[in-house]
């Protein structure tokens, strides 16, 4: 298989349990909140893995966290093919907690974010670690959500990671995928989801988008991660497919402070410029995120999740399919093929539809309800005077060319 796995909201009890299993049980209990994340490492590299543990050790005390364990992650390899198998990692599971001078969970997840970034450049750029290939990859690491993945089918990742077979492994959201690629070269790395996404299609203006990104890296601030900024530098890492492109990108607007539905229409606008329907409150919202970012066009459909969020978004050019299914025990099923989960009877649907160019579908956990696109863009586009700051500030090519000496 070219990559399949899940990104999953953080299954508390879980961690709970196979940290006490480990031993360091009474340190999870204690932290205020749990980061974990699963780290691939080159297989039979002792010293280089070691090197990465110190490495990604070090960065963890430097934001102001601590390790509160690692353990190995039990896997099945015995079903794998060949070109998996020849590839496949050493998967270690980090645990980090919060250190005094964390204030919020937010600020836990900038400083997770901060090392994370930090960690994976320094493995690269260290002369004592052999970096000819990748030498270490960090899948996620946070206290909201959990990643597990690998160059499989679909129908070996629960046999592969015994982990998910556990009865103690439940979730409130889960975002499955299976790749099939085109771009680049499958790899363990390459299988989505990624930190936030998972991708369907392609990014067809990526060049671009990439070069805009490192383009505007030198006048980027921000108050959240602070000085701290240019050390996390490159934000697209080197060698990533189109997905991961996007996905690093969606990463640093989110833990900039943006929601993730306000950053995932920054970069997946729907088509505003010459709609005569379009309110002017929302056209004022899409031109001025267009002066920050550029659209990301496809054709993409995008499905999104931070354990506080998840939905999908579909691209302006519309080329994918998106369905969605709303069941009577309130659970959303949403995917790029209808009946994708084929145990639901048509007389527990009590809503289903199909996403429209531009449109997004959006469950908020924590308000437990569906919210409208309407309505999300409404929000988002009253949220700041846009169309004001426009008029204040917009320059046009015209008022340059005809202003009085």
């Amino acid at each position: 298989g070219d990559g399949a796995g899940m990104l999953v909201g953080m299954p508390v009890e879980f961690v709970r349990n196979v940290a006490g299993e480990e031993g360091f049980g009474p340190a999870v209990e204690a932290a205020r909140w749990v980061a974990v994340g699963n780290v691939f490492f080159r297989r039979d590299e002792e010293e280089n893995r070691k090197r990465c543990v110190a490495v990604v050790e070090e960065e963890v005390a430097r934001v102001g966290c601590v390790v509160l364990g690692w353990r190995r992650v039990p896997t099945d390899h015995s079903g794998l093919g060949r070109s998996a198998l020849g590839a496949e990692p050493e998967i270690l599971q980090l645990f980090v907690g919060p250190g005094d001078v964390v204030t919020s969970q937010k600020d836990f997840e900038v400083r997770l974010f901060i090392l994370r970034k930090r960690a994976s450049h320094r493995v690269i750029q260290d002369p004592s670690i052999d970096a000819e290939t990748l030498p270490m990859y960090i899948c996620s690491l946070s206290s909201r959500t959990l990643v597990y993945k690998g160059m499989l089918r679909t129908t070996q990742v629960k046999k592969y990671f015994l982990d998910l077979a556990r009865e103690d492994f439940k979730s409130h959201v889960i975002s499955v995928h299976s790749r099939f690629s085109t771009n680049t070269f499958p790899a363990w790395s390459r299988s989505h989801p990624y930190r936030y996404i998972c991708h369907n299609g392609e990014i067809n203006s990526r060049i671009g988008n990439e070069n805009w990104m490192r383009a505007r890296e030198g006048n980027l601030s921000s108050d959240l991660i602070g000085p701290d900024l240019q050390s996390i530098f490159p934000i697209v890492e080197h060698g990533n497919s189109d997905s991961q492109t996007l996905d690093n990108v969606l990463e640093l607007l989110v833990i900039a402070g943006r929601s993730l539905p306000h950053s995932v229409l920054m970069m997946v606008p729907e088509a505003w410029q010459n709609s005569e329907l379009m309110a002017a409150e929302k056209k004022s919202f899409y031109k001025f995120h267009s002066s920050l970012m550029e659209p990301w066009d496809g054709p993409a459909l995008v499905l999104f999740n931070d354990g506080d969020y998840v939905g999908a978004v579909l691209d302006r050019n519309g080329l994918r399919p998106c369905r969605y299914y709303v069941t009577r025990d309130n659970r959303v099923i949403c995917g790029s093929e209808a009946g994708i989960v084929p145990s639901i009877a048509d007389a527990d649907i009590v809503q289903k539809g199909r996403l429209q160019p531009g449109k997004m579908l959006l469950a908020d956990i924590r308000r437990q309800r569906i919210v409208d696109d309407a309505e999300i863009k409404k929000e988002l586009a009253a949220a700041f005077p846009y169309e004001d700051w426009i008029r204040e500030h917009e320059v046009s090519m015209d008022h340059v060319v005809h202003r009085p000496p």
